[in-house]
């Protein structure tokens, strides 16, 4: 039987405090917002019970947020791709910011398992004075545990639309992408951090944000397969590429708490939900 599950989830200032009202159908939902941070900034787990997603199987994400709010989204675990009788599993985040709203997006990895067939779509709309940042980490395979993806697909969609769209799709028994120089070159993890300003960056907000995120890339371990750019204006990413998932999460860490210093004058608390 496949699961098929939404979630709406909305964020507004009510008396000087970012909230969050939610509401859900089926397996998804989050739990109680948490200020660790004050009143400025609410955090939120989401929580999928089945804890994985099988062919046929589909989550649907909505998240707005509006006037001063800030929200902050992460998950307690990966997101496991199973494998597939051949059908699709697909999970579409769609975010949604009106002006002044801040929204971070940070779930944990996505695991594709071998034989899955599988579409992970995020897309981000900004209006001119909202910002956002998030990420994406997959991992290919359990490659710690001797089970590695040999076969199977993975789309990933991400866009911002009429300012940046990345789409890809990994075909597990593609020996070139997987294994040659110009694709993953036997890395099983790849991994994003961006941050996306509804209105061009200036120029020294744009350039010193790129200079601290070069810096930690250049003192980190994976240094040599690893970037920050900004394809446009509006829009800065830095790039991993890692054997496994905990060194580019450690790296993304690192320039996101740096980036939200520099960027919101925030030094940043993990959240808890990171530290179990």
């Amino acid at each position: 039987m496949s699961w098929h599950a939404q979630l709406d989830l909305d964020y507004r200032v009510e008396q000087q405090r970012s909230v969050a009202r939610h509401r859900h159908t089926g397996p998804l939902r989050v739990l109680q917002s948490l200020y660790p941070e004050g009143d400025a900034i609410c955090h939120n787990v989401l929580v999928h019970p089945p804890g994985g997603l099988v062919g046929g199987d589909t989550l649907d994400i909505s998240v707005t947020a509006s006037g001063n709010a800030h929200g902050l989204i992460t998950t307690p675990g990966a997101t496991r791709f199973y494998r597939s009788a051949g059908e699709l599993a697909v999970q579409r985040t769609h975010i949604t910011l009106a002006d002044r709203a801040r929204l971070e997006w940070l779930p944990l990895e996505a695991i594709c398992y071998n034989h899955c067939l599988a579409e992970n779509h995020l897309t981000v709309n900004l209006a001119p004075k909202a910002e956002f940042m998030g990420w994406d980490v997959t991992a290919l395979g359990l490659p710690s545990a001797s089970r590695p993806f040999e076969q199977g697909s993975f789309l990933q969609h991400i866009e911002v639309p009429g300012v940046w769209l990345e789409r890809g799709r990994i075909e597990a028994t593609d020996a070139l992408l997987m294994n040659g120089p110009p694709g993953l070159a036997g890395q099983r993890c790849m991994a994003s951090l961006f941050f996306v300003a509804g209105t061009a960056l200036d120029r020294n907000r744009r350039e010193t944000g790129l200079e601290l995120a070069r810096d930690l890339i250049a003192a980190h371990s994976l240094c040599h397969t690893s970037g920050a750019t900004c394809p446009n204006p509006n829009v800065m990413v830095v790039r991993v590429l890692s054997p496994l998932v905990e060194p580019a999460v450690n790296l993304l860490r690192q320039v996101w708490l740096a980036w939200r210093t520099h960027f919101w004058q925030s030094n940043g608390t993990m959240p808890r939900i990171w530290a179990t």
